[in-house]
């Protein structure tokens, strides 16, 4: 199991840090706060923003609710539009804020 565990680790760190060279630091509060809104469920708006652990957690909490708790990241992606460029950076790249 753990063999899995470290693989699915280093996949998401490795899409994780390519969205992160792909999208670079300007881009990161649209795409993230879109994907949120439209695929939040699974988490990919966590990995974009370098919160793997976080991002795990979500799909985890994704299939057990079976998706009822896809208003979380709904509710992320809106808070993430509706911030400044600057809020949304100091709190969630350089204040490292894993959730809301």
């Amino acid at each position: 199991m753990s063999e899995i565990e470290n693989e699915f680790k280093e996949t998401a760190r490795e899409f994780s840090q390519g969205a992160q060279d792909a999208l670079g630091q300007d881009n990161k509060k649209i795409v993230a706060g879109i994907l949120a809104l439209l695929i939040g469920s699974l988490g990919i708006h966590k990995f974009i923003l370098g919160y793997t652990k976080e991002g795990i957690i979500q799909i985890v909490i994704s299939i057990v609710t079976c998706g009822i708790a896809g208003i979380i990241p709904f509710i992320e992606g809106i808070i993430y539009l509706t911030k400044s460029d600057a809020d949304f950076y100091n709190t969630y790249q350089v204040g490292r804020r894993p959730w809301f």
